[in-house]
This record gives C-alpha cells, sequence and structure tokens, in this order.
C-alpha cells in the first residue's frame, strides 16, 4: 500500500511523458492515455481513502537507501480528504474536456499539462519535507499558468504573465522562509523544522512564519493577494478553470497553509487572529466584485475568494467546530464550483459567450445545463437542502460560539451577497425569453453534461446524507489537524 502513495505521483507524470512519445502514432492516442491514468489515479486515491490502517495514517519514504534519507511521503486525514478532492475533480474535468477542447490544437500538449498539474497536487499533498513539497508548488505553477494562456489569446497570456508574476512574489517569500527554517533547524522535514522552531526565538519564528503564510496567501488567492485569479479564471479554458478553483487554489495554497499553521508551526492566538482577518476580508470583497461582473467565468473567479474566506475562517477559529465546518466547506466548495464553471463553459461552448446580458431563456435549449447550474447556485448560497447550507451553517455557529458575533454576521450578509450574484445570473441566463440569434444553438455533448450531471447530484446528496460525509471524509481530516504538532511526531515514527 505504501508504493500506492507514490504511484499518485508517478502514473500522472509518466502519461504526460508518454503521451508526448505516441502523438505521432494516433491522433487520439492521447486522449485515451489522458483518461485511463486519471482513472487509475482516482481509483487509487479512493482504495487508499476507503483501507487506510486503523490509525488512518500511512508513510512511506520514497527512494530511501538509509534510515535517514529518502523523501518522506504521508497520507494522514487531512491530505487524504484533498487527495480525493484533486483526483475526482481531475477525472470531472478530464470527461469534459473531451468534447470541450475539440476546437482547440495541440491538444496532446493540454492533456500532458492537466496531468502534470495533477501529479504535482498530489506529490503537495503527500509530502513530508518541504523543500520537494515546494518544488511540486513551482511545477503545478508553471504548469497552470501554460493552462491558463493555452488558447494564446491576448488576454490569457496576459493573465498567465499575471499569474507567474504574483506566484514569483509568493515564491520568493517562501524560498526565503524554507531558507530561513534549514538555517535552525538542518533539515527540510517538516518533522524536524517543527521541533527546531519550538525551541527558536520568537522574533525567529514569527518571521518564518510570516514569509510562508503570505507566499501561502498568495497561492490561495486571499485578500490582498486576489488580482491573479478573476483574469485567470475569465480567459482560462473552462475545464481549466473549474479545476483551478475546485483544487488548485486549496491543494496549493489552503492545504499548506493549514498544514504549516497547525501542524508545523503550532496554531496560537495571533495566527488564529490573522487566519480571521484574513477569512472575513475575503468573504465581503470577494462578495461585492463578483456582484458588478458581467462574464461568467470572471464572477464565479471573484466568488472563489469569497467562498476560499469561509474555508480560512472556520479553519482561523482553531475550534472542533470552527475546523470541522472550514474544511467541509472546502470539501462542498470542490463540488459545487467547479459545476458552476463547467456549466458557464458548456453555455459559451454553445452560445460563443459568456456575457450574461446576452444571454437569457437557455433553460428551454439547455435544460440539463439550467437545472444543474440552479443545483449550483443553491448550493454555493447555503441554501438547504444543499451542501453549502450545512458548511456555512457549521462555520458560522463556530463564530457564535467563540464569541465572535461580528464574524457570524460577516459569515451571513456573505452568504446573502452569494444568493444575490447567483440568482441574478441564473434569471439572466436560463429565465426569461431566449434572443433570436440563440434560438438554433446545438445540444449538449453527452461527455459535457455527465460531469454536471454527477457534480450536481453528489451536491444534494451530500447535503441530505452530510452526517456521513462528515464521519466518513470530514471528521479524520479534522482529527489531523486539531492533533497539532503531533504530525512531527507521527511522520518522524515512520521514517
Amino acid at each position: 500500500m505504501n508504493m500506492l502513495l507514490l504511484s499518485l505521483i508517478m502514473i500522472p507524470l509518466a502519461a504526460a511523458a508518454l503521451i508526448q512519445l505516441v502523438r505521432t502514432l494516433h491522433r487520439k492516442a492521447y486522449v485515451i492515455i489522458g483518461l485511463l491514468a486519471v482513472c487509475l489515479t482516482f481509483c487509487i486515491s479512493l482504495f487508499l481513502l476507503l483501507n487506510k490502517p486503523a490509525n488512518g495514517v500511512i508513510i512511506y519514504n520514497a527512494f530511501a537507501t538509509g534510515p535517514s534519507d529518502g523523501i518522506p511521503l504521508m497520507l494522514d486525514g487531512l491530505s487524504a480528504l484533498f487527495m480525493i478532492m484533486v483526483n475526482f475533480i481531475g477525472l470531472m474535468v478530464a470527461i469534459f474536456s473531451i468534447s470541450y477542447m475539440a476546437k482547440f490544437s495541440y491538444k496532446n500538449i493540454y492533456w500532458s499539462l492537466l496531468l502534470i498539474l495533477i501529479g504535482s497536487l498530489n506529490g503537495i499533498l503527500l509530502n513530508g519535507d518541504i523543500l520537494n513539497l515546494y518544488i511540486f508548488l513551482e511545477v503545478s505553477c508553471i504548469a497552470s499558468a501554460a493552462l491558463i494562456g493555452f488558447g494564446v489569446r491576448e488576454k490569457g497570456l496576459e493573465a498567465a504573465f499575471k499569474y507567474l508574476v504574483m506566484s514569483l512574489v509568493a515564491s520568493v517569500l517562501m524560498v526565503l522562509g524554507i531558507a530561513l527554517a534549514y538555517w535552525l533547524a538542518g533539515s527540510t522535514n517538516l518533522a524536524q523544522i517543527s521541533v527546531a522552531l519550538s525551541f527558536c526565538p520568537s522574533a525567529s519564528k514569527t518571521l518564518i512564519v510570516s514569509l510562508l503564510l503570505f507566499g501561502c496567501a498568495s497561492k490561495a488567492s486571499l485578500v490582498p493577494f486576489l488580482a491573479w485569479l478573476p483574469d485567470a479564471h475569465q480567459c482560462a479554458p473552462a475545464p481549466i478553470s473549474a479545476f483551478l478553483s475546485g483544487v488548485l487554489i486549496k491543494a496549493s495554497g489552503v492545504y499548506v497553509v493549514i498544514r504549516l499553521c497547525y501542524n508545523v508551526f503550532g496554531m496560537t492566538y495571533p495566527l488564529s487572529n490573522v487566519l480571521l482577518v484574513l477569512g472575513a476580508l475575503s468573504i465581503i470583497i470577494g462578495s461585492f466584485l463578483a456582484i458588478g461582473q458581467r462574464d461568467m467565468k470572471r464572477l464565479l473567479g471573484f466568488s472563489s475568494i469569497s467562498q476560499v474566506g469561509y474555508i480560512i475562517l472556520g479553519v482561523g477559529l482553531a475550534s472542533p467546530m470552527g475546523v470541522m465546518g472550514g474544511l467541509f466547506h472546502l470539501f462542498n466548495h470542490s463540488l459545487f464550483k467547479p459545476l458552476l464553471f463547467l456549466n458557464a463553459g458548456a453555455v459559451e461552448h454553445s452560445t460563443g459567450t459568456r456575457n450574461i446580458e446576452d444571454l437569457g431563456g437557455l433553460g428551454q435549449k439547455m435544460p440539463v445545463t439550467g437545472m444543474t447550474g440552479m443545483v449550483g447556485a443553491l448550493s454555493i448560497s447555503g441554501m438547504p437542502p444543499f451542501n453549502g447550507f450545512w458548511s456555512k451553517l457549521f462555520v458560522i455557529i463556530a463564530c457564535v460560539q467563540a464569541g465572535h458575533i461580528g464574524l457570524a454576521v460577516i459569515a451571513v450578509l456573505g452568504s446573502i451577497l452569494t444568493l444575490a450574484y447567483m440568482l441574478k445570473v441564473q434569471k439572466k441566463v436560463f429565465f426569461g425569453d431566449l434572443p433570436h440569434k440563440l434560438k438554433n444553438i446545438g445540444k449538449l455533448h453527452f461527455a459535457m453534461g455527465l460531469p454536471m450531471v454527477f457534480l450536481a447530484l453528489l451536491c444534494l446528496l451530500t447535503g441530505v446524507f452530510f452526517q456521513l460525509v462528515i464521519l466518513w471524509i470530514i471528521s479524520p481530516a479534522a482529527t489531523s489537524v486539531l492533533q497539532g504538532l503531533n504530525y512531527g511526531v507521527i511522520l518522524m515514527g515512520g521514517i
């Protein structure tokens, strides 16, 4: 079972290389190879999730030639939550891409980049070494930047360049933080860094924590590091937008923030306050910026900033209810936000536009897109019985329990604003009169409709059976977070 951890990284990367080797043999070979690789990684991640040991932890020291070397890979409740999200949404995006990407050239490069992105995110989630984690962060950054600008249009290239610039700033901060941590600990192993930080002067620890935290906050597109995300979503192909919002900003940003703050640095009162401020600002600013948007994908981009704010707000409370609510909203967001982006992609694919002012009445011509879009809108707005209702409710209750009434009000206000702009999109796009120029739009391709229907069903089912989701997936992740610095003890014990 230990080798399966390494296979989650190596299978997508090997398939990406294979696609470039066989692309001259058959023009459809890359699609088959890509789908098989993504299906295999999802099956492995599901197997690992369902067959973890009694203690819920799998540790593998990859490429080790002795007891003190190698790359530590660790799967616990937190990384398992992100792992299943990355590989499941990767599968949904891959299926949607079969038809959506047919109009693009160099599809072999697209599939290779998508596989590299999936493999690198798995590498981030499983790594117990901060240097290797950083390397996979940079690999995911390069792959995602290339995918953002894949259409080779002026705006797409500009968005990709802006993303690279913001990532460069984040990388500089992280490299400085890693260098200081290595100077103190003499190692890049997260467990050893955690031990060293507990004995270092408070000023040094504060500097290292600040450098790494704000570097990761930029990857997660939290306020004030949000400039790149709406442009990236607006310009990237729809399946890539779904992957960016559904898992990329979480695996490369939110996951690292949670892992470092709880399991390496140790959650403190000042650190908790920083996360609460970042979360609250992201909720409000993201919501207000989304209201005025006319482009469906740009609106959803600002919405992602707001929804990630709920995750950080819950995690920042540092209470069992808050952490559970934040992680549950993270899981839910990985379902309804890719659904909404795929929905916007289906609309653009059929009509040629995403401007909500130029659309209307599409529910008549695109009933599957209309129904799944409504499910996504109600889910993200926190309406019962859909999944977003429960996770937002848990975060709000946690704020009240912690005595942060103002933060609870902000969370409620953010949900009301979300409902307002999502209903605006539904009204202007799927209801009303159908413009004459859209009378003859074609039917949605099966490969594009299937992922949307499946995600919509999951938004409903995970809302109705939320207790089972919390029991099987969220609680183990929350336990891993709340165990704090014990993560390092477990990691060192397995090496």
